[in-house]
């Protein structure tokens, strides 16, 4: 490129990530469906019974009947694939999926397994969608969403952020 075409090009300047908390939630869990070992590695099957989120902006209940299809794969990545449907306390309803990753050193997988470890001692992730029909909340039909996650057996966790 010469010295004019370069100077005719655009600065381009990205802005630095930040975020803001939109929720906690917690998910109760009931004891995995076991596919076992698929093309992909081990799928089992995550069934919500239901539980609970709260945020500045919304708080609620989590329907039951949401699930994570959750597959560890040959690697000993768990690859998160969470469907579930928040209802707000004004009542309005709002399907969120999230997709993501769990890993840890393999000497801490007994811990993590157990629910004793710290959510420092391993990486829980993931990029959240919204859906809503409700005009209070269609403001998350169009952001984009992250989170950080904890699990205990029976339970699991998340903080959830959007990204601004």
């Amino acid at each position: 490129m010469n010295e004019q075409a370069k100077k005719e090009q655009p600065q381009s300047v990205t802005l630095p990530l930040q975020t803001r908390h939109l929720f906690d939630m917690v998910v109760y869990l009931r004891d995995p469906l076991q596919l076992g070992q698929v093309p992909k590695g081990n799928r089992q099957i995550l069934l919500g019974e239901g539980g609970e989120f709260r945020g500045e902006q919304m708080e609620g209940v989590v329907l039951p009947h949401g699930a994570d299809w959750f597959l560890i794969r040959n690697d000993g990545v768990g690859e998160l694939d969470v469907r579930v449907v928040l209802q707000t306390r004004d009542n309005a309803r709002i399907y969120m999926k999230s997709t993501g990753y769990l890993h840890y050193p393999k000497e801490k997988a007994k811990s993590v397994l157990s629910g004793t470890a710290s959510p420092s001692d391993y990486y829980l992730r993931e990029q959240t969608a919204f859906e809503t029909s409700a005009t209070k909340y269609a403001w998350l039909n169009a952001i984009v969403a992250v989170g950080t996650g904890w699990y205990k057996p029976g339970s699991v966790g998340m903080s959830i952020y959007e990204l601004k």
